[in-house]
Formats: C-alpha cells, sequence, structure tokens
C-alpha cells in the first residue's frame, strides 16, 4: 500500500504516517492520540515500525502503540492513566471497554521539582485597568451585590438586582452592574456544624471579593443563618466605611414588596460611592485568576490546559495569583503537585486533602472515578487519573505556594490550591469566595459557563467545537492541534485575559449568564 498525506480534517485510508494523523504526547507513552477519526484497517507509519487499526477510532481517543497485558499499565504524559481490563493488542482502541482504574503507589515527594521563579521587577510588569480598593486589593469588576443569607429571599434578592437595568445605571458609568447573590440553603442546619460553617464563609467571601463595592445583606428573619451572626463571625463591613452592611428581613420590612422597596432605596444610596471609584492602571500582580475545566475531552490535556498553564506562569512571574481545584480532578496526578510544593506543610496539606476525599466517597458509596462526565468520555477520556493528568496542566510549572479550605481567604501569591469538588459552578463559587477576580475556564465539549461576580473567559480546545459554538467561546486554544505554537496562543490568552480584567465582556459575561451558578458547597447535612 502507498503511503498518503492528510491534512488534519481527512479520515484517511491505508497506510499513512502517524505524526499527520496521531500525537504522542511522552516518549514512555503506550498510548497516541488519534488527531482525526480514523477508519479499521488503516496503518500508522511510525517510521520504524507500523500499528494496523483493528476498530474506529475518533478524535481524541487512544490507540495502543504496543500490546498490553490484562492488569497492566497505560501510560499517558508519561504517567499511569489506568490498567487493562483485558488483553490489548497494538493498533486496538483504547478506551472505557478496556480500560479503568486500580489503586497504585503514587511518590509523594515534596518540593523536588521546585523552581525558583524568574520574577519580572515591578517597574516592568503588565498593567490592566483595574479598581483599586481601600485595603490595596484590586477589582476587575465594580459591582454592587444583593446577598441572600437564605434561600427564603432568593427572590427577593433578585427583584432588587433586576430594578437596576443597564438604562437606570447609565448615570453610573462607573459601575459594572447590581448583582444578586442567591443559594439554596441558610436553614435547616446545625449552627456551628459543617454546612453552617461552610456557607457562612463563602457568603463573607463574597461580600468581600475585591470586585464587589458594596452590598447590602437580605434574609427572611428566622433562619438558622442570621444576618447578625454573619457580620459578627466574619467582621463584614460594607467598601471602606467600615460600616455594618445595610440589611433586611422579609418578616421586619413587612414582606416582599416592602422588603424589595427597601432594597431598591439602599442601593440607590451605595450608587454615587460606588461610581466614584474609576478604573486606574494596576500591575497584573493583583489578579487572582480562578482555573477551571468543564466539559473536559481528549483534547484538553493537549491545548487548552497547557496553554492555559504557560499564562499562568506568565501571570506568576508578573508577581499574580492562580488559584487550581476540584481536588476530585487531581486524583491520581497528586504526586505532581506535592513535587513542586515550596515545603512540606504545603505538600502534606494537599495530600490530606486527597485522603479526605476517598474517605468521603467511601462514605457515599460512591467513587471519585465516577467523576468523568457521559460527554468527557465521548470526547476521548476513560479514566479520572486520565482526566486528572490533563486537569493540572492549568496549573503551568511554578511552585505550589499554598493549599487552601474551599473558600478560605488566598492570601499566598503565586499558584496555589484550593480543596473544592469537581462540580464546576460548586468549584468556582469556592474559588471567587477566597478572592479571585477573574475565571479562565477551558472545555472540550464546549461548557457555556459564566459567573456574575467574576468575568469567565472561556477557552475552547478544539477547533471544531471552537467553530461551533464560537458565541460562547472567547479563545480557540484547538489552534496548537492545528500547528500554532503553544507559546504564541499563550500570549494570546494572557492579553485576552488582560483585556477583559480592563472592562472587556467575556462571551458568558454579554450573554448576562451566572446568576444562577454562585452554588456553596453543601455537605448534605439538612435537618
Amino acid at each position: 500500500m502507498a503511503t498518503q498525506n492528510v491534512d488534519f480534517f481527512d479520515s484517511p485510508t491505508g497506510v499513512v504516517p502517524l505524526q499527520n494523523v496521531a500525537i504522542r504526547l511522552h516518549n514512555d507513552d503506550s498510548v497516541v492520540i488519534a488527531k482525526v477519526p480514523l477508519q479499521p484497517g488503516t496503518v500508522l507509519d511510525t517510521g520504524s515500525s507500523r500499528i494496523p487499526l483493528h476498530q474506529f477510532v475518533p478524535s481524541g481517543h487512544k490507540i495502543a502503540t504496543e500490546s498490553i497485558h490484562k492488569g497492566a499499565p497505560l501510560r499517558r504524559y508519561g504517567q499511569v492513566i489506568g490498567f487493562a481490563t483485558q488483553d490489548i493488542a497494538l493498533g486496538d482502541h483504547v478506551h472505557t471497554h478496556n480500560l479503568a482504574v486500580q489503586d497504585f503507589e503514587r511518590d509523594y515527594n515534596f518540593g523536588v521539582d521546585v523552581k525558583a521563579v524568574d520574577f519580572v521587577p515591578e517597574n516592568e510588569r503588565r498593567t490592566f485597568m483595574g479598581y483599586k480598593r481601600a485595603d490595596g486589593r484590586v477589582g476587575t469588576r465594580n459591582y454592587v451585590a444583593v446577598i441572600s443569607t437564605v434561600n427564603c429571599s432568593a427572590h427577593t434578592v433578585r427583584q432588587i438586582a433586576r430594578h437596576f437595568t443597564d438604562e437606570m445605571l447609565a448615570e453610573y458609568p462607573n459601575v459594572d452592574g447590581v448583582i444578586s447573590i442567591s443559594h439554596q440553603s441558610g436553614c435547616a442546619v446545625q449552627i456551628g456544624g459543617a454546612d453552617y460553617l461552610l456557607l457562612q464563609r463563602t457568603l463573607a467571601g463574597m461580600a468581600r471579593n475585591a470586585n464587589i463595592a458594596a452590598y447590602i445583606l437580605v434574609g427572611l428573619g428566622c433562619e438558622t443563618n442570621q444576618i447578625s451572626d454573619l457580620v459578627a463571625n466574619y467582621a463584614l463591613s460594607n467598601g471602606s466605611s467600615n460600616h455594618l452592611p445595610p440589611s433586611l428581613t422579609l418578616q421586619t420590612e413587612g414582606g416582599i414588596r416592602k422588603t424589595t422597596e427597601a432594597g431598591i432605596a439602599a442601593i440607590k444610596e451605595l450608587l454615587p460611592v460606588v461610581n466614584a471609584v474609576q478604573r486606574t492602571p494596576q500591575p497584573i500582580s493583583e489578579l487572582v485568576v480562578a482555573l477551571q475545566c468543564g466539559g473536559s475531552d481528549g483534547w484538553s490535556g493537549v491545548s487548552a490546559n497547557p496553554v492555559l498553564g504557560l499564562a499562568v506562569d506568565e501571570i506568576v512571574r508578573q508577581g499574580g495569583t492562580a488559584v487550581l481545584a476540584e481536588t476530585p480532578e487531581i486524583y491520581g496526578a497528586e504526586h505532581l503537585l506535592t513535587r513542586r510544593a515550596i515545603n512540606r506543610e504545603v505538600g502534606e496539606k494537599l495530600i490530606d486533602k486527597v485522603h479526605w476525599w476517598e474517605d468521603h466517597t467511601k462514605k457515599l458509596n460512591i467513587e471519585i472515578d465516577n467523576n468523568p462526565s457521559v460527554g468527557n468520555k465521548v470526547g476521548g477520556l476513560t479514566t479520572i487519573y486520565e482526566k486528572s493528568l490533563g486537569a493540572v496542566a492549568k496549573g503551568g510549572n511554578t511552585p505550589l505556594t499554598g493549599v487552601y479550605d474551599y473558600s478560605e481567604p488566598i492570601t499566598a501569591r503565586g499558584f496555589t490550591f484550593m480543596d473544592t469538588p469537581g462540580y464546576d459552578p460548586v468549584g468556582a463559587t469556592g474559588q471567587v469566595a477566597g478572592g479571585c477576580n477573574l475565571i479562565v475556564f477551558t472545555t472540550g465539549r464546549g461548557s457555556c459557563f459564566g459567573y456574575k461576580t467574576a468575568p469567565s473567559i472561556k477557552v475552547a480546545s478544539n477547533t471544531t467545537m471552537y467553530n461551533t459554538m464560537v458565541e460562547d467561546m472567547d479563545l480557540n486554544a484547538g489552534q496548537v492541534i492545528d500547528g500554532v505554537p503553544m507559546e504564541q496562543v499563550a500570549a494570546e490568552m494572557l492579553d485576552l485575559i488582560i483585556s477583559v480584567a480592563s472592562g472587556q465582556k467575556s462571551k458568558s459575561e454579554a450573554q448576562g449568564v451566572g446568576e444562577d451558578e454562585f452554588i456553596p458547597w453543601n455537605l448534605g447535612g439538612t435537618l
């Protein structure tokens, strides 16, 4: 059979050079990734050998480059992604039918891969147009928030926020909007219990986020999560005034209509104060970027996530902060992060979080490997190990400087980690409550995620999905698979981050997405 050349979009037959239709990510890998759909009977020519394909292999899926015995490990990224559940022949499609997780020992070395960061001098750092607060933090947005302490006041806080239309806010050009923050909790929990503490810490973190210039609190009145306790427990004050935030309850005001009117009046008093703050040039060291991925596919760990990792490395070099999260989605790859921990304490804290999740899932009779979704698997991902190895690429290569509990304030600079579930809105809520003022969200299948409090930049892992969902995607990292240098796309991403931080609306932000994505972590102790 004659060798034929193909481009990225062909579905070839016959003998084709492997590099034309597939990607080998590491010399130690036992699989390659198909760049295009490949038909059975196609033969991949490596230059020194040939790999006959026995089944149809979709784009983004794996092909065995060697014979693998049942029970043996398979590697991608040079790391274990699972174990063969049956004998796998050279050229077989590797997926859920023949690959699964099993326990294996990870080498939890601490700090052995820490490299000194070549920080950019302060006077040479790039800038964005941000809102500087009295305490020195900088917001990428200038919002007034209406915060519900309990689900019983959720409708009311939305009514208050929706009163302030773009037309009504036109006379306040420095106010980016009035937003509502509502949720499904706040009562039927134990005072001082885990869910109570999580909710209060998260609500307080949202109130104190640098993107929130001022806020009011709205409750029902008889709930467990009392406004007075929230304010006292977290020493809440409104903006730079050091005054207690305006607080309303439906039972005291006399119902929904009267509380809505009182809330509107309170916001009107805050608007001139918030409008007095203007965007000014600020170093990007003041960015605190939440790293998120959702609807991942087989390309996420090849293009979008490592591109984001390069952008994160530059943000850290410039003195900024990035926050990786979603502990169930680093499972099987956590040893790569402990190697970058600045000290043993940081590394061990991360491992403690991993062990907590192992115990937590056992108590709930679920498996962490259930994390990969239907769409993840259709897109080429098979096990949680494989998904996690791609996910950690978002964190780049700089030292891990801190590990934080859910919604805990992020105080360290550089690359950090927050313990959150893998469910995107719950994870992002913790990160933003911890202080993130911008989100970068990578996706392979096409997540339409947005977040009201912090602008969310959507990054597509492949060109096909980007073109299909261009109205929702901010950046096409699939250019990397098409041959554009990764460094070039990372530079494009950093420029976009700076533009959005300076006020340019992301695609989800322009569509008003994000009101329903505030979901605090609830451990399930509802009474």
